[in-house]
């Protein structure tokens, strides 16, 4: 599987689109809940570019290192991935 780079460019840009909306929304003194609910679309976006990118890493760099018989380092990247995902 190859990661779909254009696919998260258009992605990322929408995220950026959707934060500097966010700002706007904070100038104009925009009620909480709703300048709330906007960083969460684009978290939710980041979170799901990021999962994209992970499951590209793992059926790429990963399943090569395993077939070469050198995973260990890609192994203990993923791990620290997931430390931080998990925290």
């Amino acid at each position: 599987m190859q990661r779909d780079d254009a696919k998260l460019i258009r992605l990322l840009k929408t995220a950026g689109g959707q934060i500097e909306g966010i700002i706007r929304m904070i100038e104009d003194k925009k009620y909480c809940i709703d300048v709330s609910n906007q960083i969460m679309a684009a978290q939710a976006i980041l979170s799901r570019v990021n999962k994209e990118v992970l499951n590209a890493h793992l059926h790429s760099c990963v399943l090569a290192s395993i077939e070469s018989g050198d995973a260990e380092e890609k192994v203990e990247e993923i791990a620290a991935v997931l430390d931080k995902l998990i925290k």
